[in-house]
């Protein structure tokens, strides 16, 4: 069963930056993407970052292109969210989460296992 543990989250100030980390025994051949999403309170759930546990490629939403970067450690057990630029809109729960699919229109809905999330809320 896959296990996905997110840490990292807090408040920071506009234009502030914050690492999200997510352990997980998810990163190998065989789950074919990880990723992040995000939900604030009474918003549907967006996809934000993915990367392919096969080749590595990226994939970013729009609203955070430039700003946010996700890479994995050496051991391939941790997969990390680097969000620096932060901006009010960017508060919301962040989760981590396998899917069958890196693109980010189907991220969500192919979705094997996700994370409880960490909390993340940027002040103006």
């Amino acid at each position: 069963q896959v296990q996905l543990v997110e840490s990292g989250g807090g408040s920071v100030a506009a234009g502030g930056s914050l690492r999200l980390s997510c352990e997980t025994s998810a990163y190998t051949n065989s789950k074919p993407c990880m990723g992040w999403f995000r939900q604030a309170p009474g918003k549907r759930r967006e996809g934000v970052a993915t990367i392919s546990s096969g080749d590595g490629r990226t994939a970013y939403a729009d609203s955070v292109k430039g700003r946010f970067t996700i890479s994995p450690d050496n051991a391939k057990t941790t997969v990390y969210l680097q969000m620096n630029s932060l901006r009010p809109e960017d508060t919301a729960m962040y989760h981590c989460a396998v899917s069958w699919d890196c693109s980010l229109g189907s991220f969500l809905t192919t979705l094997k296992a996700a994370g409880q999330g960490t909390q993340v809320t940027v002040s103006s």
